[in-house]
């Protein structure tokens, strides 16, 4: 719950899960006071932002900041056209909060990219970059009114991914070099033993190498490279060690998704150099190294459901079981069981978190 003095707004959840196939529908309820609302309509906006540079250089009406996605939706009063059924989290927050709550629907298209935060660095300020959602709440006579932050309830949402349950087939290429004044070839053979890693876990790399030319194979090399935006390299130790993000993972995107629209993606990749010896009067001239990459995949488990509750010392024997879960409803064959537990999220008030300038909705 994230409230306004006479605006709350309800979401069961703050992660949305993107399946690939569909993600999950946004779903909740906003509460107005009714003489705070007056003769207004009550707007629900879903907004997805890709803020890719400082927040201190946007200058002279430069804003390093694009949105990739605004929905607009309007709660009261209805449109019939754009009215859907109520999820059962919808249907007891009515029931709950009475006559002046109003539900409203976003469905996130497949094609946005997935919640993205860049570690910003020791003497960075401001926001960070990267792709964040957000769902603001306001009233207004109509959408296009400029609205003061001060007077809109908002609350930041995440579209996430999880490792899927399937994994992919086991990365492994090959390549052959021929070499000048050498009949014979060498030959590069590379595997992982698996395509997708969690964080923290180790990643085994598998190199066999075949040499029939007369070239020597002085060392061989591995790294892994981050591919964002702009490319990040870390080294690994020889063929024993390898180092994590522990702040990105990868992201799927689906087919047909527009690239203008992407934001950040993450990909990773081993790479295996072999360090070929030099000689002769053209050494300088030609390329002597024989390297491949391996891409891998590194997500986050998916989670498993547990559905909380009070400890049994501090329920009595006569009351029914409380739900805590506001998504699944567990009510344990107790048709009356009709609780509903909040949590109240407030604004950050840290350095850099927020920003008097905005003005627009």
């Amino acid at each position: 719950v994230t409230q306004h003095i006479t605006i709350l707004l309800y979401l069961g959840k703050r992660d949305f899960v993107d399946h690939l196939d569909q993600v999950d529908p946004v779903d909740g309820v906003i509460l107005v006071d009714p003489e705070y609302l007056k003769d207004r309509k009550v707007f629900v906006t879903l907004t997805c932002a890709f803020r890719y540079g400082r927040e201190d250089l946007d200058v002279l009406g430069l804003s390093f900041r694009k949105d990739l996605y605004i929905s607009t939706f309007q709660a009261f009063p209805p449109i019939p056209e754009e009215r859907k059924p109520n999820s059962r989290l919808q249907e007891r927050l009515l029931k709950k909060l009475g006559q002046h709550a109003h539900p409203f629907h976003f469905t996130i298209p497949q094609n946005l990219p997935c919640s993205v935060t860049l570690q910003p660095g020791p003497e960075d300020t401001g926001k960070a970059c990267g792709v964040d959602y957000e769902i603001r709440a306001f009233c207004a006579r109509s959408v296009e009114e400029k609205i003061h932050k001060r007077n809109s309830v908002r609350l930041v949402i995440r579209k996430v991914q999880y490792a899927p349950e399937k994994p992919g087939p086991q990365p492994m290429v090959e390549t052959t070099r021929s070499f000048l004044m050498s009949d014979r070839s060498l030959h590069l053979e590379a595997s992982l033993d698996k395509e997708l890693y969690y964080h923290g876990e180790p990643i085994s790399v598998n190199v066999h190498v075949t040499n029939n030319s007369t070239k020597t194979v002085k060392r061989v090399k591995i790294s892994g490279k981050i591919f964002l935006y702009k490319e990040i390299s870390f080294k690994i130790n020889y063929l024993h060690k390898e180092e994590e993000s522990q702040n990105r993972e990868n992201h799927t995107s689906t087919d047909g998704c527009n690239k203008e629209v992407l934001g950040v993606l993450v990909s990773y990749r081993v790479k295996v150099k072999l360090v070929v010896s030099r000689g002769g009067l053209l050494s300088s001239l030609l390329e002597r190294d024989v390297s491949v990459e391996l891409p891998f995949v590194l997500m986050h488990p998916k989670p498993i459901d547990l559905s909380s509750s009070r400890p049994a010392s501090a329920v009595p024997e006569a009351d029914p079981p409380i739900d805590t879960n506001l998504i699944e409803f567990d009510t344990n064959s107790f048709t009356q069981d009709d609780d509903l537990v909040f949590e109240d999220f407030a604004r950050l008030r840290l350095k850099g978190t927020t920003d008097d300038k905005e003005e627009d909705c």
